[in-house]
């Protein structure tokens, strides 16, 4: 349960779960790792929290609030003492918003001591905890993750390493994980490699974070991703590759090209930044239309807007001003306020729209709720036409691995045909990337619908994984509705 103000908040997008950020061999390990999710902030900003190794015992801090916030405090720093660490920077997707909650989860196992951190979600988490529960585990948070720390707990492998092995050959869904242990730090991809995880090195230091950015802010190296299945070992040794799981295909989430990763990130050797710019040409390309001026609904639509301009040969504006400095809890949301919320965080910038005809660029569109308002104040600033372009295809299901995506009945893609949408968002035209067209942005020559080369589920419903605690309860199908009969209905 997600307990943001949802107003204040960015709630008409979908939200990564976590960073994940860890240093093995640097005297320096917890302040770097603070630095690194800074840089990852973008992808969790509910809590954050650092756990780290001296030697002789484990030091954690964490707390709820920006990066910045928690570990800029007086001595906070000071007492983060050792080698090695790892931090977390998090946006729940499962569990609630509270302290107990916030990872790095530490446990004290008789080999020693073991804290994890996890970029992902499992789907037989709440399956395999009823289990736990009835042979005896008492669990202290509501986060899928502290499943794992259970399952390595009742494991009976020999080392940590086989313990956390054993651990993820019982789980399902999508991760990328760090771990630190007495005398090691380890990351986990899964076997499909949904979630991203690299490795960088500074000096004689290894690095594991969610993205590159993150290995940029403290000047490492960035020597590879971790391949999909692959656990790496960092102790006094160097580095051990293991591969525990059995060969599948990469199916890593198309949905950070679109939106999740920071665009001066590169993602299993490609650009974000380069890949949102083709995206946005694929767009133009699929669905041109006559125009004055083309504006990104800031800041995540600007790359495929530039993709999109550049193509299609209209000039690029930025019609629409973001505030970024807009609190999470300043004013109470009246129902008064609540209707001017859109403000608070953008301002059209009127020369740039009256008299145009306009084009506005977006990476997607969820409940529909923000597009409309956007639209409503594109309008209300003078445009002449509003045409929407969107940089992903309609976005029809909702995400069990990692991502806060609301339940499929709230998606608007699930309930109307883009006719539909249109009119509900009020624009002149609309018009989705295409899957193929997607597939063609990211250097294939299409989708391949007997083996995607991606996790699309969101734009497909094609699940890579069992989605065992998801069949348990059950779910109802959504009926989607077109224009002509909402229009028979009236």
């Amino acid at each position: 349960m997600i307990t943001t103000n949802p107003f204040l908040s960015d709630d008409d997008k979908l939200h990564e779960e976590c960073g994940v950020f860890g240093v093995f061999g640097h005297p320096d390990a917890a302040s770097l790792t603070a630095l690194g999710l800074h840089a990852l902030q973008h992808r969790g900003q509910e809590a954050a929290g650092i756990v780290c190794y001296d030697g002789k015992q484990f030091h954690s801090h964490k707390d709820l609030g920006h990066v910045g916030d928690i570990f800029g405090k007086p001595n906070v720093m000071e007492r983060m003492q050792g080698h090695s660490a790892i931090g977390h920077t998090r946006y729940s997707t499962t569990g609630e918003t509270a302290l107990r909650n916030v990872q790095p989860l530490f446990a004290d196992f008789a080999s020693g001591g073991c804290a994890i951190a996890h970029n992902g979600n499992l789907t037989n988490a709440m399956t395999l905890r009823k289990a736990l529960v009835q042979r005896g585990s008492l669990f202290q948070s509501t986060s899928d993750t502290e499943t794992i720390v259970h399952l390595m707990a009742t494991s009976t492998g020999h080392s940590v390493i086989d313990r956390l092995t054993s651990a993820l050959h019982q789980v399902e869904g999508a991760y990328s994980l760090v771990s630190i242990f007495d005398d090691a730090v380890v990351g986990v991809r899964d076997p499909l490699g949904v979630r991203p995880l690299v490795l960088g090195k500074l000096g004689d230091a290894y690095i594991l974070a969610s993205e590159t950015c993150a290995l940029d802010i403290i000047g490492a190296e960035f020597i590879r991703d971790l391949e999909a299945g692959e656990m790496v070992v960092l102790s006094p040794e160097g580095l051990r590759s293991i591969k525990p799981f059995a060969r599948h295909e990469r199916r890593f989430c198309i949905f950070e090209y679109i939106y999740f990763a920071r665009p001066d990130s590169v993602m299993e050797g490609t650009s974000v930044y380069d890949a949102r710019k083709r995206i946005g040409a694929e767009l133009s390309r699929e669905s041109g239309v006559d125009a004055d001026v083309v504006v990104p609904v800031p800041d995540s639509g600007v790359p495929a807007a530039l993709g999109y301009a550049e193509e299609s040969g209209i000039a690029f504006q930025f019609g629409i001003i973001r505030n970024h400095y807009v609190g999470r809890t300043f004013i109470e949301p009246t129902d008064q306020i609540r209707h001017l919320g859109v403000k608070l965080k953008h301002n059209a910038n009127r020369a740039y729209l009256e008299g145009r005809r306009v084009i506005l660029v977006d990476d997607s569109i969820v409940r529909g709720t923000t597009s409309t308002k956007i639209v409503e104040m594109v309008r209300s600033a003078g445009a002449k036409e509003v045409h929407m372009r969107i940089a992903a295809p309609p976005t029809t299901h909702s995400c069990f691995y990692g991502v806060d995506t609301p339940e499929r009945e709230e998606l608007l893609a699930s309930r109307y045909d883009v006719a539909g949408m249109a009119k509900l968002i009020g624009v002149d035209s609309l018009a989705f990337i295409s899957m193929d067209g997607l597939y063609r942005a990211m250097g294939e020559k299409g989708r391949d619908a007997s083996s995607p080369q991606f996790c699309d589920a969101c734009f497909t419903g094609d699940y890579p994984t069992r989605l065992t605690d998801r069949s348990a309860r059950g779910e109802k199908p959504v009926q989607q509705y077109s224009l002509l009969e909402e229009q028979e209905a009236s």
